[in-house]
């Protein structure tokens, strides 16, 4: 969610630091590296996609678990495009129910404001097809850096203490694939935080549309870019789920290559 106003941060970055120095060390994955050590992409990538469908289709404690990690995303998407579009962003909250609240400030109407609410549900797709271009080039290593800059850029801005939390936790479980966990694990892990993006993108833009239906979410992004662009809630809701469907049709082709290769 996108809220126009403000507060303090955290420091706790060094570990962060820590995980895209060792991650970079390892570049590009090369001809026998990698990808060749976890033996098959085809199947790594198969299994993979297999249990983000899991979480996602399955729902319950396992999706509102890592529906944290949508949350981050899409607060960042917000947070980021507030930057581009030269508003002054302020604060991003994170909550235990998985929803959030990026606050920046700046004119409270144009383009830019619709381009800041618009960038929300759009970003974990968008980072999704990103990982997946990455990975088709067995840019393992740049897949995790960019998952550490994401958690830190977000830490940096977060100003509630389950905020605080979420972003920590997420980013132990990054230390240990980076720092701790063989080469042969990086990679799946690489792959399945790709397709949960392209495959969870999706999810919070149904749950959005029944919730409007329910009257439970009158001010949500998509309400708001209604009132600000005279263009319906119900038709932003159909754009959203025009463009992570195609995230994920593009990003998984892109992923699924080896495996029909």
């Amino acid at each position: 969610m996108l809220d126009g106003r403000t507060e303090g941060a955290p420091g706790a970055l060094n570990a962060f630091a820590d995980v895209v120095a060792r991650a970079g060390s390892t570049g590009a994955a090369p001809a026998g590296s990698v990808l060749e050590q976890a033996q098959t992409p085809g199947v790594i990538t198969l299994v993979a996609g297999g249990l983000a469908l899991l979480v996602v289709l399955v729902g319950g404690t396992p999706w509102r678990f890592a529906r944290n990690v949508i949350t981050i995303v899409h607060e960042a998407g917000h947070a980021l495009a507030a930057v581009l579009v030269g508003r002054r962003l302020q604060a991003i909250k994170l909550h235990s129910d998985t929803s959030g609240v990026t606050v920046s400030r700046g004119k409270p109407e144009g383009p830019g404001m619709a381009f800041t609410a618009m960038a929300g549900y759009m970003a974990p797709s968008v980072l999704g097809l990103l990982f997946a271009s990455l990975l088709g080039a067995d840019l393992v290593t740049g897949v995790l850096v960019l998952i550490a800059l994401l958690l830190l850029g977000v830490l940096v801005m977060v100003r509630n203490a389950y905020g605080v939390f979420a972003v920590v936790a997420s980013a132990g479980v990054l230390a240990l694939v980076a720092l701790v966990a063989p080469q042969q694990v990086q990679a799946p892990f690489a792959y399945l935080v790709t397709w949960f993006l392209l495959l969870g993108g999706v999810r919070p833009v149904i749950e959005l549309q029944i919730k409007r239906r329910q009257g439970r979410a009158r001010d949500s992004d998509a309400d708001q870019l209604g009132r600000l662009t005279s263009v319906p809630a119900v038709l932003w809701v159909l754009v959203f789920g025009v463009l992570t469907g195609s995230c994920l049709i593009a990003g998984g082709l892109w992923l699924l290559e080896p495996a029909v290769a």
